[in-house]
């Protein structure tokens, strides 16, 4: 590829809350670009439209900004070939759908979804993992042509070779074989007109001139499906690095239903940005004991590719919260500290609302710690006591309460006043009891008190994760309860 230099990009999907996931292979892209003299970009891949938002989109540059990343191209800053969202890049996709089609590597399937649910069935039942069985595949080229002006919904999909397998060299797993038979005919243009990500994420990363692309190792089956596609157009594919899965330290995949994955939740805790970027980063260098602490540049300087380590990346929070004082005592002057305490103070305007919340409350300012420092605490674990002073509501009730607030806000689509009072209003209709009865426990999973700030403006002012960490805590010191009681 005609470039002056490696073009690397991180292309998140705006569907929720950005990961520490997402800063980790981010940071991987950054790093290589520096190292390399190339560039690094950011593009925003937003094909699912029923999930994605613009204030997801919003939380994800300003996740990635407070990493202190920067990109030299991106939605926000421009660049040589944009547009940078997929979504305004939708007209740019057909042609080469159509070229596909033209040339007999894909096709128009018009399968019904409950037809292919059947098909699925069918296979998991023989115990065949489930794909696409070609019934399309072979229909006549009038058949075809009349069905789509007829208006029948259909999707195009991609022919794959019935023999052999996929060969290719991942930066970081060597040489991988896959054999055809276990990839399937994937979708590569949906009914509605939208790419998927696969044929989206192909012809984006031509366009763009991307030369290397670093993403997770859940990808890494889906190598074949590009490269075919990549030859399919007659287009030279990328570097491939596969980096491995962050996980817990029990080896389990990280993920949000059992610890904090968001950035947004290190940041509200006060993590400072560069503990985060030092504590991924060296999962990508070779260091001695002793050396770990590491800034930006330090990192970059001891980047080396060729030499990551396969074994998975453990996300121990033990050791970043050791970082993160480090950081705290050894690199900031006084003045920077308090400058810090007071940015952090003021991310997401949580002093200034939790100010305005408290003036009416107080008669005398030393009130406010106790009114309102559950805003700023890191760790809140309520005692056992403040939900049993809870009136008329036993501790089962509590806890069927707490499990049935959880999922109702995670569906949320905005986080704001409003949006949590409508949710909790419904969910007390739904579960057939009075508001103060849902919200009491809430006060208390949220401040470690049944009187309190507005819930409402409270859980909204804290945002989704440190409120998805305080629900999920709290289930737990009640579920103790629970148990207790059933001693008894």
């Amino acid at each position: 590829m005609s470039t002056t230099g490696p073009r690397l990009r991180i292309a998140p999907s705006p569907t929720g809350e950005p990961h520490v996931g997402t800063a980790y292979t981010a940071l991987f892209n950054y790093l290589y670009a520096k190292k390399m003299g190339g560039t690094f970009i950011l593009r925003i891949e937003d094909t699912d439209a029923t999930r994605s938002t613009p204030e997801f989109e919003k939380n994800v540059l300003d996740a990635l900004k407070w990493c202190g990343l920067e990109w030299a191209e991106g939605p926000d800053v421009g660049g040589p070939y944009g547009p940078y969202r997929q979504s305004d890049r939708k007209d740019l996709y057909k042609p080469y759908v159509d070229r596909l089609v033209a040339e007999g590597h894909a096709f128009h399937c018009f399968c019904t979804p409950e037809r292919l649910e059947r098909m699925r069935a069918g296979q998991r039942a023989e115990g065949r993992a489930p794909k696409y069985d070609g019934l399309c595949m072979h229909l006549k080229a009038e058949e075809v042509k009349a069905r789509i002006e007829a208006g029948e919904p259909n999707v195009v999909r991609m022919k794959i070779p019935t023999e052999g397998s996929c060969k290719f060299t991942d930066g970081v797993y060597g040489d991988v074989e896959i054999p055809w038979d276990a990839v399937d005919m994937q979708v590569l243009l949906k009914a509605d007109g939208m790419p998927t990500y696969h044929m989206a994420n192909v012809v984006d990363d031509h366009m763009m001139k991307i030369t290397h692309v670093a993403r997770g190792e859940e990808w890494l089956a889906s190598v074949p499906k590009h490269i075919l596609l990549y030859t399919y157009l007659g287009l030279e594919p990328p570097q491939f690095f596969h980096l491995p899965l962050m996980r817990n330290p029990d080896k389990s995949k990280l993920s949000k239903r059992k610890n904090p994955t968001s950035i947004s939740y290190y940041s509200a805790l006060g993590y400072l940005p560069e503990a985060l970027m030092n504590f991924l980063g060296l999962f990508f260098i070779q260091i001695a004991e002793g050396e770990e602490l590491m800034t930006m540049d330090q990192l970059i300087a001891q980047f080396d590719a060729d030499n990551l380590n396969k074994s998975g990346a453990v996300f121990d929070t033990q050791k970043l919260e050791w970082l993160n004082g480090r950081f705290l005592r050894e690199t900031l002057t006084e003045e920077d500290f308090i400058l810090r305490v007071a940015a952090w103070a003021s991310e997401n305007a949580r002093l200034k609302e939790g100010l305005k919340l408290s003036q009416s409350r107080i008669t005398k300012l030393g009130e406010l710690p106790a009114l309102m420092g559950f805003l700023l605490q890191s760790d809140m674990v309520p005692e056992a006591e403040a939900f049993a002073k809870i009136k008329k509501t036993n501790p089962a009730e509590i806890l069927e309460i707490l499990q049935a607030v959880q999922p109702v806000l995670e569906k949320l689509v905005e986080w704001n006043v409003t949006t949590i009072e409508e949710a909790l209003r419904q969910l007390s209709e739904d579960m057939d009891k009075k508001l103060r009865t849902v919200v009491a426990p809430l006060f208390v999973a949220m401040s470690g008190s049944s009187r309190s700030l507005p819930l409402f403006d409270s859980m909204a002012i804290l945002g989704r994760a440190v409120v998805r960490q305080r629900l999920k805590t709290a289930e737990g010191v009640v579920a103790g309860m629970v148990a207790e009681e059933a001693k008894k």
